[in-house]
């Protein structure tokens, strides 16, 4: 099944055009290649909270993706407010997820337990923080890559529970 998946990167200097969103590029690959997933939309906001809360907003009701990917705001600076944004569009937090992903990288590297993302649910659509660093992406996504289609199917209503 190809996974129908919407990228949201939030990042000052990536919405003025003065940074290359390889983080957004890792993302591609990885929802390609290792999920099946067809990427839908693809958005670059300011770090501000109004911003993405519209933007994860549109992605899960408009674009009606199964999957929301994003990156950039996950960390402790005063303007890394993605997982803020994030709570405030969700109906169920899945706490499993980020505390994987911060386990698998923290044996790495704890610098992974600076990581504030969150991921939840909104209708049918799973959305997923992640760091603002292509190998950030690629450490943090891999930790739960092999639970995504799981995860999806129960979300979307494909995994019907008897």
């Amino acid at each position: 099944m190809a996974w129908k998946t919407a990228i949201l990167t939030a990042s000052d200097k990536g919405a003025r055009g003065e940074r290359e969103d390889t983080s957004a590029q890792v993302i591609r690959e990885l929802v390609e290649e290792e999920l099946g997933g067809e990427i839908v939309e693809y958005r670059i906001v300011p770090d501000e909270l109004d911003e993405i809360i519209a933007a994860l907003i549109e992605l899960t009701d408009y674009f009606q993706a199964d999957l929301v990917l994003t990156t950039g705001g996950t960390e402790l600076a005063i303007r890394d407010v993605t997982p803020e944004a994030t709570r405030r569009v969700i109906e169920r937090e899945v706490p499993g997820l980020p505390e994987a992903m911060r386990s698998t990288v923290m044996q790495k590297n704890r610098a992974a337990m600076l990581f504030r993302g969150i991921c939840g649910i909104r209708g049918r659509t799973l959305i997923v923080n992640l760091p603002g660093t292509p190998k950030g992406v690629h450490e943090h996504l891999a930790a739960v890559m092999d639970q995504l289609p799981e995860a999806l199917l129960m979300v979307t209503g494909q995994n019907r529970q008897q």
